[in-house]
């Protein structure tokens, strides 16, 4: 059975989106508490509202929760060309293939790093949400390259600390659109959730702050190959702040890249790449490192560029 609950808007609130205020009051994602008002599960002074009103605070705001989502199995499933760089008894650092999700999600039906380390024998850490355990760090599904899996409590607990404080090392590999200016240079621009599209991210004012760092490799006619070291680590990064620029990352047709040119370099997906991961290594205490060279897909439209 689903829960109503009912509370005025608090003065904090005043003024905000009713999909936002939802958000702020109950951890809801932007899409779920949008899924919710069009329903007809949100109530505001006793009358349905569309989810981009504005909330006045004081008013009665009655909300009939969700069900609670169903438990999210993780299943060894052998993933294709998921690669083990490096296991001890601590970290497990693999390259990932494109397609595959970091961990389980409600909805995603392909296949994981988690459960194709399960597959492998491979055991991780207990520590986190039953389908994210031992995930300290993530990478989309349509991205490739390093992610290191914590194996041991101690790891996940050094390595979420070492994220969170910046200290680990995340070289991206990327090819934008056009060639940016200046050549070498820092993106300092906060990102959230894109206002009109909640499967997007974008830049916008109040969002969390996110910093990238970039310098051209090699410049081609229609593209750049660029080397980007982040320094935060948010839900599609690199992907938002280079369209921001208008320099989408070739391929990306969901943040704005030419599907021309995407068709050109038979590219089905961003080229980008997370190349160099870097770490202090949570029980021997010294710096570690690994490379990833590029997937058939990206060297490919290299190549094409090239030509």
């Amino acid at each position: 059975m689903r829960e109503t609950r009912s509370m005025p808007v608090p003065d904090g609130l005043d003024g905000t989106r009713l999909d936002q205020a939802l958000t702020r009051l109950f951890g809801f994602s932007r899409t779920v508490a949008a899924g919710l008002v069009e329903a007809g599960d949100v109530a505001v002074d006793g009358q349905v509202r569309a989810k981009s009103d504005k909330v006045a605070a004081g008013a009665w705001l009655e909300v009939t929760l969700p069900a609670p989502p169903s438990a999210v199995v993780v299943e060894a499933t052998p993933v294709d060309g998921l690669r083990i760089v490096h296991s001890d008894d601590d970290i497990v650092v693999v390259d990932k293939p494109v397609g595959v999700a970091a961990h389980p999600s409600p909805g995603w039906t392909g296949t994981t790093v988690i459960g194709g380390l399960a597959a492998m024998g491979v055991t991780v850490a207990t520590s986190g949400a039953a389908e994210r355990q031992g995930v300290v760090h993530r990478l989309d599904v349509g991205t490739t390259g390093l992610m290191v899996v914590a194996k041991s409590e101690l790891a996940y607990s050094a390595l979420k600390r070492a994220f969170k404080e910046r200290e680990v090392e995340k070289r991206y590999h990327a090819v934008v659109q056009g060639h940016p200016d200046p050549l070498r240079g820092t993106i300092d621009a906060p990102i959230d959730r894109h206002p009109g599209h909640d499967y997007k991210f974008a830049v916008v004012s109040g969002g969390r702050p996110s910093v990238t760092h970039y310098d051209t490799i090699e410049a081609f006619p229609s593209a750049s190959l660029l080397d980007v070291k982040l320094e935060t680590g948010r839900t599609h990064q690199i992907r938002v702040h280079f369209s921001a620029l208008r320099h989408p990352c070739v391929g990306d047709v969901t943040y704005g890249a030419d599907p021309t040119l995407s068709a050109r370099l038979k590219l089905s997906r961003q080229w980008l790449h997370a190349r160099e991961l870097g770490f202090i290594h949570p029980r021997q205490g010294e710096y570690v490192s690994f490379v990833s060279e590029y997937p058939p897909d990206l060297t490919q439209a290299l190549d094409i560029l090239a030509a």
